[in-house]
């Protein structure tokens, strides 16, 4: 039997689908995905049917790799052609020669890797051929920019997701379900523990913690990493200010990328332009994650410390980081959400990498689908999104040399993450491979 029709995606469907998504309940693994995915009539057993089919990417010692089309996908070293699902940089990496990203995230990217990239940004769901392969980039819900590859080739259609979230938020375009025959998912957070709260409840536990400290006289100082989740973290307490908000020269950069981008967030002062003898107490400090403990916290005072990140969700986690609170924000789905956007995209086939690849795997596999883990160089969301634009990290231009101190090292700033031990894979293709191929001219479409 084929594999059921692809249809091309409904955008106010898939917007109405990524909202129902979050509210999904799952009472257990397998009475959870028996619900999901016989709700679409025996669909189980689809995972016994992919068999025939060729393998329209691969992974390779320089990441994951279409050899017809001659590109890869969030490569993890310097290529001939890269197509970027976004900007953080553990998919994102610098020396490239050609990129291809979103036009949403074409700003936030050529931040992070100079004026001189030649990055060309296509508008979401506008298909870019190269050598008879059909690329386009659709939303994917995790930061400004942030992108699915869809990826055809003679009637294949494979689909790799990046990082996503299905719960829409305002910093950037909600995730849309794209249907495929094999599904390229992460894992970052897929274990059943995983489960976020509502926005809404997390942001008023945020600002009442910000309440409560300027009735104290002391200063909120909240870490998140610096292009996403701080931008994610202003937006969503802009409701309901308490008091001035500061940042860290690495939060404003971005912030002004945003606010370019047609963002709305609420107003900020770098803490470098604030004048001597200010008063922080009462105010909401903004900062990456690097600057806990550093120097530049000293010029604060008497201080609350949170830290924003999926990991809070686990017991001990705050504890470990001498942190005053921690609030379960994250910018990547939980486990229900990872199983309702799988079903969504009707793959029979699916790759999981990022994270917890093998729980995950296993799930599937234990409901009818064929999946397998497919080993990464990142591993998960611990510090890889926290990647200071260079002109941060060596304290010029945007930030004080308090600043520079407080962010990573600049070899961490490039890798934008830790690398993760394992075996080496097979094959691999040098950069010039298929060098004659490009990504085409702005507003070249369907061939």
């Amino acid at each position: 039997m084929p594999p059921r029709p692809l249809r091309p995606a409904d955008p106010l469907r898939a917007n109405r689908h990524a909202t129902r998504m979050r509210g999904l309940e799952f009472p257990g693994a397998r009475t959870g995905v028996d619900r999901i995915l016989t709700a679409r009539g025996g669909a189980v057993a689809r995972g016994n049917r992919t068999g025939e089919r060729r393998m329209l990417l691969r992974v390779t010692e320089r990441g994951v790799y279409c050899e017809a089309g001659g590109f890869y996908v969030d490569p993890w070293m310097p290529v001939d052609r890269a197509v970027i699902t976004h900007a953080h940089g553990d998919h994102a990496r610098w020396g490239s020669r050609r990129y291809l990203c979103s036009r949403e995230g074409e700003r936030v990217l050529r931040t992070r890797m100079g004026p001189e990239a030649n990055i060309r940004g296509v508008p979401y769901g506008e298909p870019v051929t190269v050598n008879g392969v059909r690329i386009s980039l659709h939303p994917a819900g995790h930061i400004l920019g942030s992108a699915q590859a869809r990826i055809e080739h003679r009637g294949e259609v494979w689909v790799v997701s990046g990082d996503y979230k299905t719960e829409p938020d305002p910093t950037c375009t909600p995730f849309e379900p794209v249907r495929c025959h094999t599904f390229v998912t992460e894992s970052t957070f897929g274990l059943p523990i995983y489960r976020w709260a509502p926005q809404a409840e997390t942001w008023a536990e945020i600002r009442a913690w910000w309440r409560a400290n300027r009735e104290a006289g002391r200063v909120s100082i909240l870490f998140g990493y610096s292009l996403g989740k701080a931008q994610r973290l202003l937006a969503g307490v802009m409701d309901g200010l308490e008091g001035p908000i500061y940042t860290h020269g690495a939060v404003e950069t971005l912030n002004r990328e945003y606010r370019e981008s047609g963002i709305a967030l609420p107003p900020t002062t770098h803490v470098g332009a604030a004048p001597r003898g200010t008063d922080w107490a009462g105010a909401l400090v903004v900062a990456p994650p690097s600057a806990a403990g550093s120097p530049w916290l000293r010029r604060f005072g008497p201080a609350s410390t949170a830290f924003a990140s999926g990991w809070m969700r686990i017991r001990g986690a705050r504890r470990r980081r001498s942190l005053d609170r921690g609030f379960v924000v994250s910018d990547h789905v939980d486990w229900p959400s990872l199983l309702a956007a799988v079903d969504a995209t009707g793959a029979s086939r699916v790759w999981v990498t990022h994270g917890y690849r093998e729980p995950v795997v296993r799930w599937l596999r234990e409901h009818g689908l064929e999946a397998h883990a497919i080993a990464s160089r990142w591993e998960g969301e611990a510090e890889a999104e926290e990647a200071p634009p260079p002109d941060v990290v060596d304290g010029s231009a945007n930030g004080s040399a308090d600043e520079a101190a407080s962010a990573e090292s600049v070899d961490d700033a490039l890798d934008g993450g830790t690398v993760a031990d394992s075996a080496p894979v097979e094959g691999s293709f040098s950069a010039d491979d298929g060098a004659a191929l490009d990504f085409g001219a702005p507003g070249e479409g369907e061939p």
